[in-house]
C-alpha cells in the first residue's frame, strides 16, 4: 500500500463532496468526539454545520479550538482521510451575521436532505431546541490517500 500526502486542493475537492464528519473538541482536558454534519465553503475557507444546543456547543463555546476528520473509505487498501483544524464561530441572529447566517441557509439547500433530520423529534417526544448555527473557521488541513502499489 502506497501513502499519499495531499496538497490543499485535493483535500478542498474531498471536502466539497462530503457531507459527514468528525468533531473533535475538549474541555478541562477532555477531549470529546461526535459526528456531524457538514458544508465546506471554499470562499470562506469554513465548514458550516448546526445544531441544537448541548455538549459540542457548550464544549465549543468554552473553547472554540476544534478540529475536524473527514473521510472516504473503499477498503482496507483504499482510503482518504482530511484532517482540519480551526476555530468555532457561532452565527448569531445580529443584522452583523446576517450574511452569515444567509451564506449557511444558502449552502444547506444545495443537499437539503441532509440537514433535515437535526429538526426532528427525540424518542423521548421532546422537541428539539431551536438550532445554533456555525462555522468552523479554517486555520490548517491535511489529508492523507492509500492505494494499493504494485505487486
Amino acid at each position: 500500500m502506497l501513502i499519499h500526502e495531499l496538497t490543499a486542493a485535493q483535500c478542498q475537492e474531498v471536502l466539497g463532496r462530503t457531507t459527514l464528519g468528525r468533531l473533535g473538541c475538549a474541555r478541562d482536558d477532555q477531549p470529546y468526539i461526535v459526528p456531524i454534519l457538514l458544508h465546506f465553503d471554499l470562499a470562506e475557507k469554513s465548514l458550516y454545520s448546526f445544531s441544537t444546543i448541548g455538549q459540542k456547543i457548550e464544549w465549543m463555546r468554552a473553547n472554540p479550538k476544534v478540529c475536524v476528520e473527514v473521510d472516504e473509505i473503499s477498503d482496507q487498501f483504499h482510503w482518504t482521510t482530511i484532517i482540519v483544524f480551526g476555530r468555532y464561530e457561532e452565527i448569531g441572529n445580529s443584522k452583523d451575521e446576517s450574511n452569515a447566517r444567509r451564506r449557511a441557509h444558502d449552502l444547506f439547500q444545495q443537499r437539503p436532505e441532509w440537514w433535515l433530520p437535526g429538526g426532528g423529534k427525540l424518542t423521548s417526544g421532546e422537541e428539539h431546541g431551536t438550532p445554533v448555527l456555525y462555522r468552523i473557521r479554517i486555520d490548517t488541513m491535511s489529508g492523507r490517500r492509500a492505494a494499493r502499489g504494485p505487486s
